[in-house]
């Protein structure tokens, strides 16, 4: 990271075991998958350890979290939280991941260590049903999320750089765009 410059964290949460509820993760995959991202800017994969992400979310300047977001919405829909509004959802979580992630946010309150914080997300359609691929729906939010996030990052002076080949970690195989 360059000495000086903002940390910015790209942090997907969620639980890819139930249908939608794993968007965040599928997110950040194709992200890290597609795009080369500036050395100030961390990707991660946070899945669903909640309160255990507080080290890695303290040590951020700017935190873009991607996620379901439950707004009694039409599925799919997509919402960008920030200020008052994620004050909001620590009030009215809606999922255990978000409980404890949340929490997380709110520890890190306590320490004086609160990022400026966005969450990027789609509403779900099917949080109950354990299947490891999202909805056609969701699967259709993935990329008007990736660019979401893009647009955050180029908001904070960090901007993303599309990749022709796709990374694959510990892939052998060259895969290129359709």
């Amino acid at each position: 990271m360059v000495q000086g410059s903002p940390r910015i964290l790209v942090l997907g949460v969620g639980n890819v075991l139930l249908r939608d509820e794993g968007f965040g993760i599928r997110v950040i995959e194709k992200l890290q998958k597609w795009y080369d991202v500036p050395d100030a800017v961390t990707i991660v994969d946070g899945g669903v350890l909640g309160v255990h992400l507080m080290g890695v979310i303290a040590g951020a300047d700017h935190l873009i979290v991607v996620d379901i977001i439950r707004n009694h919405g039409r599925p799919g829909q997509l919402y960008r939280l920030a200020g008052d509004a994620i004050v909001g959802r620590i009030r009215a979580k809606n999922s255990l991941h978000q409980i404890d992630f949340l929490e997380a946010l709110t520890l890190c309150q306590a320490l004086d260590k609160v990022p400026e914080t966005v969450i990027v997300g789609a509403e779900p359609e099917d949080l109950e049903t354990m299947a490891i691929g999202l909805t056609p729906t969701l699967e259709a939010s993935v990329d008007p999320v990736i660019e979401m996030v893009l647009a955050e990052l180029e908001r904070l002076g960090s901007p993303a750089v599309k990749r022709t080949i796709a990374h694959v970690p510990g892939d052998t195989f060259t895969h290129y765009e359709d």
